[in-house]
């Protein structure tokens, strides 16, 4: 994919793209072959894109050669039938444009790259991160969660972000609307190749309604043929059917992260036969009480049945 704009040309990603989560066995190691069903489930469901090794895969807790393992399935399915985004984030510069490196060699198409966490750097050294990050050569993702990082990229920032080359959008997660209306109407407008997505599923209707491009979603691990349809309704102008589908999925959406992502999505999976398993602590398991909660959401949403089928999926 090719970008236009700041020393180089590109196109902009526009749908829905699965931020996966890991499986993993019963014992902790990560299930591979899971992971290549889920993939293909994805692939046959219609998404727009695949992006693993993101928050929701427990990328912290994954050996590297594991992620490696990952990243090589990952692109062997999808390469060339959808675009791959890569996490390739860290709080170290260092590794981060190794981990972008990585993606590159491999054959991403894009990295996804966090706002360093922890270290609180300035605005100077975010965008320095960045910069570094920037030339290695791939397409990539600014990840603005300031939930997870403690700090927000604001919208001059990103600006300045914007014009290094080879900077292709932002997953905006900061769940500001008013924040990514301001991304729109000057760092799109002035570089119309740059690509908006929304990081929450519950937005993504409101960001395609003031111009944005899609959504890197959590809820699509189970559901990638609805959230793929509701995001193509959103952004071909099909308002109704967008709203009517938004409606229905919300309760799936909010209740997707009643506890941290993506400890309910696993167990929402899990509940539906998908390849979800076990989490690496620090995350742990579902908590009782929750998962009558969880599960009368997805099944409200049409996502579950009273029935759980656990041979539904193969």
């Amino acid at each position: 994919m090719i970008f236009s704009g700041r020393k180089s040309v590109m196109t902009t990603l526009r749908g829905a793209f699965t931020a996966l989560i890991t499986p993993m066995n019963p014992d902790g190691s990560v299930d591979f072959d899971g992971f290549r069903r889920l993939v293909r489930f994805q692939l046959d469901s219609g998404i727009s894109g695949i992006v693993p090794l993101g928050t929701t895969g427990e990328t912290p807790t994954l050996e590297e050669t594991e992620e490696d393992t990952l990243i090589d399935i990952a692109i062997a399915e999808a390469k060339g039938k959808v675009p791959v985004i890569i996490g390739a984030g860290s709080n170290c510069t260092k590794d981060a444009v190794k981990y972008v490196k990585r993606a590159k060699q491999k054959g991403a198409d894009y990295a996804l790259v966090v706002t360093p966490y922890y270290n609180k750097p300035t605005d100077e050294g975010i965008y320095l991160h960045f910069a570094a990050c920037a030339e290695v050569g791939l397409p990539i993702i600014v990840y603005n969660i300031a939930g997870r990082t403690g700090k927000n990229i604001s919208t001059a920032l990103l600006a300045r972000i914007a014009e290094l080359p080879n900077i292709a959008g932002v997953k905006e997660a900061s769940g500001d609307l008013n924040q990514m209306m301001d991304v729109i109407a000057t760092v799109k407008a002035k570089h119309p190749g740059f690509t908006v997505l929304s990081g929450d599923d519950s937005l993504t209707l409101a960001v395609a309604a003031i111009g944005g491009d899609g959504v890197i979603s959590v809820v699509s691990n189970i559901a990638p043929k609805e959230v793929a349809d509701m995001t193509k309704a959103a952004l071909s102008g099909d308002v109704a059917k967008a709203r009517e589908m938004h409606y229905r999925l919300l309760p799936a959406f909010k209740n997707a992260f009643i506890e941290t992502n993506p400890v309910p999505i696993k167990a929402a999976m899990n509940m539906k036969g998908l390849p979800a398993g076990t989490l690496r602590l620090p995350l742990c398991p579902l908590m009782k009480e929750n998962e009558y909660k969880l599960r009368a959401a997805f099944e409200a949403a049409g996502i579950l049945t009273r029935e759980t089928d656990s041979n539904s999926f193969c």
